[in-house]
């Protein structure tokens, strides 16, 4: 008897054991965007790499207002990841155009895949950005990176407000107005082909506005998050020519809260399992490791930093 008693609580002492060894839960909250577009489906596919591959993590991808309300929410402590432009992200650590104030706690984790900056047209007079002078042109919602985009390069081009038609309306409301002819041309920022356009081309002839080299050269001299893009032609079924332009960078960005082995180990299991993030979205096949700095605008975390220092990638 004496025999069983001691094996009874050797194995509750073992079991005691095991059960103080067992990770304790970190909850991460990731935002994304709306439930159509492409970061909530990404998001969903980073959850599970990290839920399947660490240790006591159970990640949730959100539904969000996208770069803008992501940054707001990480600030506040109600997301700890999000899914950003990187020009938005710059513009949040250095406090200037859609943010009063800087802020601190935001961090670099991985840049994504290019967002390239489209000026889709119907009208045939339209061939360089100059052309837009005196034109209906949406230029997306106030506040929104769309509207900085193009108020950007509206402005180095030497179009101000007194000399076009601002239009400030949403991707769905800027194909729409092209379709009805009530805008001339309209100021996109997505991944190619966008769908929204794909369908417009349907039906009218939609054409993408090359940025000249100059124009593009002064921009990237001013806004270190630019780089150039070609949009190949037949992206648009009317688009029979490839079109220059520049492009913003999708990002990861972290909380400075989270803890450097956590980040590490995000990066390490989210390149290990990319067959998963290709599943997710086309544009997945474009999330490398090797790129995973070209167009980071802000502070890497630590993590971030450790994880890309030892793969030599800088």
């Amino acid at each position: 008897m004496k025999k069983i008693i001691a094996i009874m609580a050797l194995a509750l002492g073992l079991a005691a054991c095991g059960g103080s060894e067992k990770a304790p839960t970190t909850y991460i909250n990731i935002g994304t965007g709306g439930t159509a577009g492409t970061y909530y489906p990404l998001g969903g596919a980073f959850a599970e790499i990290w839920n399947t591959n660490i240790d006591g993590v159970n990640a949730t991808a959100e539904s969000t207002g996208a770069s803008v309300a992501n940054v707001n929410m990480l600030q506040k402590g109600d997301i700890d990841v999000a899914i950003i432009q990187n020009d938005v992200a710059s513009y949040a650590e250095n406090g200037v155009e859609l943010f009063e104030n800087k802020v601190d706690n935001i961090r670099g984790m991985a840049t994504l895949y290019s967002e390239p900056i489209q000026c889709i047209t119907t009208d045939g007079s339209v061939k360089t950005i100059a052309d837009l002078k005196g034109k209906k042109v949406a230029i997306g919602a106030i506040g929104s990176g769309v509207y900085c985009n193009a108020v950007q390069i509206l402005a180095e081009a030497g179009i101000t407000e007194s000399n076009y038609k601002p239009q400030y309306l949403s991707f769905a409301e800027a194909a729409t107005g092209l379709r009805d002819r009530q805008i001339d041309a309209a100021f996109i920022v997505a991944g190619i082909p966008t769908s929204a356009i794909v369908d417009l081309a349907t039906q009218r002839d939609v054409k993408v506005v090359n940025l000249d080299k100059e124009l593009a050269d002064k921009l990237k001299a001013k806004y270190s998050y630019y780089t150039d893009y070609k949009i190949p032609g037949g992206t648009y079924s009317t688009q029979k020519d490839d079109a220059q332009t520049l492009t913003v960078q999708s990002m990861l960005v972290v909380s400075s809260k989270l803890s450097e082995d956590m980040v590490y180990n995000m990066l390490k299991t989210m390149y290990e399992n990319t067959d998963r993030i290709k599943a997710a979205h086309k544009v997945g096949e474009f999330i490398k490791e090797d790129t995973g700095l070209q167009g980071m605008s802000i502070t890497l975390h630590p993590g971030a930093e450790k994880y890309f220092s030892e793969k030599g990638i800088k």
